[in-house]
């Protein structure tokens, strides 16, 4: 049984040593780069006095408005009339065996979602 306790250490330890690889040092490699000092001076420059594009909350600014084709008042008329549409929540899970009555049935007012099983 010591034998055997002394070939696994020595096969752990070939292992181990197989494995631990030092890296070798190639010493401080090169810059290279495709820009001069002054361009990417320059292009700092210009990053740092333009807006942030991930701002968030109040270091974003102002919101931006929205500009509409439509008229403010066309479009409250259009919503009004939507809301007193009758059957406006009419689905067909809201009914017995999921079928919508006869007198829910105009498809001019009616919007039904087939539900996926």
């Amino acid at each position: 049984m010591k034998t055997s306790k002394i070939i696994a250490a020595a096969a752990l330890s070939i292992l181990a040593a197989a494995g631990a690889q030092a890296e070798t040092y190639d010493g401080v490699h090169s810059l290279v780069s495709a820009s001069s000092r002054a361009e990417v001076t320059a292009q700092a420059v210009v990053a740092a006095r333009s807006a942030n594009p991930y701002a968030e909350g109040y270091v974003a600014g102002p919101a931006t408005v929205l500009v509409s084709a439509r008229d403010r008042a066309e479009v409250r008329a259009e919503a009004v009339t939507h809301a007193h549409r009758p059957n406006q929540n009419v689905r067909r899970e809201s009914f017995a065996g999921s079928v919508i009555p006869s007198q829910f049935s105009n498809p001019r007012f009616v919007t039904t979602r087939q539900a996926g099983l």
